[in-house]
């Protein structure tokens, strides 16, 4: 495969000239996909003990797996593998907020909404920090 042909694939729709809505057949497929995948992880909610953590297995893992399985046959298993690596940093850099809200509101208890949207900064420079240190 030539430079220009593989730069190519690594380009976006848009980038092409072409918008979702060009290939009709893509988005059945995206949303039988997704829709299957959501319905699968919604089943493994209600299975799973206890209900908190049923959460974990809302609509997020399914839409991700959707969209990696997309691009992988889209674009090929070098864009799908910067696409899934970029999901892996952004789940470690919401753990990261999420673990500080939860230590925020256990030891001050302030208002959720104040803690959340306050500590916004910290999922921010954690996802720059991550794609700083890891893919630049």
């Amino acid at each position: 495969m030539s430079h220009a042909a593989s730069l190519n694939r690594l380009r976006t729709p848009r980038e092409r000239g072409t918008n979702m809505f060009s290939n009709p057949g893509e988005l059945v497929v995206r949303f039988l996909v997704g829709g299957l995948l959501v319905s699968i992880f919604a089943v493994l909610a209600e299975i799973v003990r206890p209900k908190t953590f049923a959460g974990l297995f809302g609509a997020a893992p399914s839409v991700a797996l959707a969209t990696i399985g997309i691009t992988l046959i889209e674009k090929g298993k070098a864009y799908a593998a910067l696409e899934a690596r970029s999901m892996i940093l952004g789940a470690i850099a919401f753990f990261l907020y999420a673990s500080a809200a939860s230590w925020l509101l256990m030891r001050y208890k302030p208002p959720a909404l104040a803690a959340t949207i306050g500590l916004l900064p910290v999922w921010f420079g954690a996802s720059l920090g991550l794609w700083f240190f890891v893919l630049r």
